[in-house]
């Protein structure tokens, strides 16, 4: 174990413990590190269960799923290489979303959400983790749970280990690291129990205003990217909607990178990004005489917006401050915070 930050009981830790890896408790999943061999075990999970994995004895693997509901989520990242799990954990603080990272026992990386003590809806939190993936382009990554809700043909689901196997954790395995260093904190027990923990209604905020649908499939984004009401519905926050519609009288090319940073957050694909904005450009009104943005300066902003993920919605920079709304989910949120969007 990691020395301890304050002094816990071994009933407190097991209690922790339970309280973020929670799930089915008449079934789990376990590893054989000799053999190399994983199978389900059709027993009740205790706190011998857990004392077991959490000593080193024997692995323990939790099934996430209850019917249709979870409390954790896992991106598993089947490789060494920490840059998609460390994209993936800056994408989601994008949305609000705190995402803790986890050096797996054989190789590559988990990274952790977890959810209010009720649960929430299981379908809602994967749709949002694909949705992430897909714009890091890591859409084949595993997520577990792999299923939205519990069927007769899938009454289990499938087990993911956890975190914090005794044998491991002196290894630097199994632990959670700091993102910015991947280093293990000074005590994992701490981590464990100031872990953010995210609201369904966080995640309906997140569905609604990004415009991911469960028809998407694994995309995430609504698939009728070319057509009109994806560019002027609710996908969109009500600014850029504004700004699309009215055009703009100054700040024409950062407006355009604004925008098609938008377009390309909804889904749209960099032609149809283009297409959109040519439009938006012969509604402009620019003021003091400047001309209007040419094509040429269109394709590069669009093309500026598509090189990378921008964390940043702007919404105090001069271009965009003008067109805020106060009915705006994302723009109210943060000024509670105190932050840009």
């Amino acid at each position: 174990m990691m020395p301890a930050g304050r002094i816990r009981t071994t009933a407190q830790k097991i209690n922790l413990f339970r309280s973020c890896f929670a799930g089915l408790t008449h079934v789990y999943g376990t590893y054989d590190p000799e053999s190399k061999r994983s199978w389900q075990e059709k027993k009740t999970v205790t706190a011998e269960t857990i004392l077991a994995h959490l000593t080193g004895r024997r692995h323990y693997g939790v099934y996430l799923l209850v019917n249709d509901t979870i409390r954790a989520i896992a991106a598993d990242f089947d490789h060494h290489d920490p840059t998609k799990p460390l994209e993936f954990i800056q994408a989601a603080n994008h949305y609000g979303l705190a995402a803790y990272l986890e050096v797996s026992k054989s190789k590559g990386f988990h990274v952790w959400m977890f959810f209010q003590e009720d649960g929430v809806k299981a379908h809602k939190a994967r749709l949002v983790v694909k949705a992430i993936l897909d714009e890091i382009e890591a859409s084949h990554t595993e997520i577990f749970p792999k299923q939205d809700s519990l069927e007769a043909r899938a009454s289990f689901g499938n087990f993911i280990y956890t975190p914090l196997f005794g044998r491991l954790v002196p290894e630097g395995r199994t632990v959670f690291v700091d993102p910015a260093s991947l280093r293990p904190p000074e005590n994992q027990w701490d981590l464990l129990e100031a872990v953010h923990k995210v609201k369904e209604s966080s995640l309906d905020e997140i569905i609604q205003i990004n415009g991911f649908s469960q028809a998407t499939g694994a995309q995430g984004r609504t698939s009728d990217a070319g057509k009109a009401p994806l560019v002027s519905g609710s996908a969109l926050p009500p600014c850029i909607q504004t700004m699309l519609q009215n055009g703009v009288q100054r700040f024409q090319r950062s407006s355009c990178f604004r925008l098609a940073v938008q377009l390309r957050r909804v889904g749209l694909p960099f032609d149809a990004t283009v297409s959109v904005l040519r439009t938006w450009s012969l509604k402009n009104k620019p003021n003091k005489g400047q001309r209007i943005i040419t094509d040429r300066e269109i394709i590069e902003q669009a093309s500026c917006a598509y090189q990378k993920y921008y964390k940043a919605y702007g919404c105090e920079s001069a271009e965009m401050k003008p067109f805020c709304h106060t009915e705006c989910h994302l723009f109210a949120k943060q000024r509670k915070r105190g932050g840009l969007c």
